[in-house]
């Protein structure tokens, strides 16, 4: 590769969750393809994400302060002048205004990605790959370019490659044996994957249970050795191979209305959502309206047999399935990460900047 770099600015961490780090590595993915280097600048925990980062042809810069902290600033600088990035992406939500604009200084194009709406953006380009805020939440400088919404998602290659095969419901093998997936996302704030999984497994209708989540998560381990010890009921996958394995098979997903829940809308998997924070409420609601899930409510008030209620009438309703599969297939088609390479690559193309400096 021998273009000009790209900087990430993103953590890792119990405290900041990891949600912004995987689309970020989406993003990224994308941007090599188009043969850019990518730098992430990151606190991470634990730090064997650093292997994942690096697995995937990235360079990792260990991060001495969180991001968006005056101490990160001089730090995230420093790293600017050194590598001379073509643009910067900055996802962290402590990011204030003032950070933005010291970065904007540099001279290096900046790009933003929010979903909160809650400062006024100097940044060059915004990015909110989530189905909401809308456009008029957001407060921005002349010349800013926004993508947001559906068109913008970020699908990774391993979930797009699975779209195909799920033109149609999986079989049901035999009555009342139907598979199921909980897929709460890259965090899991409030601990629910083990009690959703648990008020699933008292649903003698569901044949398997296909638990997904990180290899950070803090309960793996006993997640796993309960399914060893349900052999052939429930299975925990971490890894993207065995996770689009498992996303072909199944019948309908529990998620959290998160970015997770993008993923498995582009490929038609039925979905039925509880909210694990407030900031994920705008793309619960948008992918309820638009068919393609049926949004249960926040998990504090969520009961088992509320969640017992919507599996066995989404189960025993093939239409509604099918219905769903359709919306969300319409709503995400997956190509998110090349459109946004594709805005970045024409912001950074000369002849803009040429115009840009013209006009100032």
């Amino acid at each position: 590769m021998n273009r000009d770099p790209i900087l990430f600015r993103v953590d890792g961490t119990t405290q900041s969750g990891w949600e912004r780090l995987h689309r970020c590595l989406v993003y990224a993915a994308a941007l090599q393809r188009r043969r850019r280097p990518t730098f992430f600048l990151s606190q991470l925990e634990p730090a064997s994400l650093a292997l994942n980062i690096k697995r995937f042809g990235n360079t990792w810069l260990e991060a001495d302060s969180p991001a968006g902290t005056k101490e990160d600033l001089a730090e995230t600088i420093q790293e600017i002048r050194r590598l001379r990035p073509a643009a910067v992406v900055v996802d962290a939500p402590t990011a204030a205004e003032e950070y933005l604009e010291a970065l904007t200084r540099t001279g290096s194009l900046i790009v933003s990605f929010d979903s909160l709406a809650n400062i006024r953006f100097p940044s060059d380009l915004i990015v909110n790959p989530l189905l909401g805020p809308t456009r008029e939440s957001y407060e921005f400088e002349p010349g800013a370019q926004l993508l947001l919404g559906a068109r913008y998602a970020l699908v990774p290659s391993h979930v797009r490659r699975v779209r195909p095969i799920r033109a149609q419901d999986p079989a049901q093998p035999a009555p009342n044996c139907y598979r199921a997936m909980v897929a709460l996302g890259d965090d899991d704030p409030n601990e629910q994957v083990e009690v959703v999984t648990d008020m699933l497994l008292a649903i003698s209708k569901l044949a398997k249970i296909d638990v997904v989540v990180r290899s950070q998560h803090p309960h793996l381990e006993q997640l796993r050795a309960k399914a060893a010890r349900l052999a052939g009921r429930l299975s925990v996958v971490t890894e993207p191979s065995e996770i689009a394995a498992r996303l072909s098979r199944c019948h309908f997903a529990i998620t959290a209305g998160n970015g997770t829940s993008l993923e498995l809308a582009c490929i038609g998997m039925p979905q039925l959502l509880i909210v694990q924070s407030e900031a994920h409420w705008p793309n619960a609601q948008r992918l309820e309206e638009e068919g393609a899930a049926t949004c249960l409510g926040g998990f504090e008030t969520v009961s088992e047999s509320t969640v017992r209620q919507a599996v066995l009438d989404l189960v025993s309703d093939p239409l509604e399935r099918q219905a769903m599969m359709r919306c969300g297939r319409k709503l995400i088609d997956g190509r998110g990460p090349d459109r946004l390479v594709t805005a970045l690559e024409v912001m950074l193309h000369p002849s803009r900047q040429v115009g840009l400096a013209e006009a100032a």
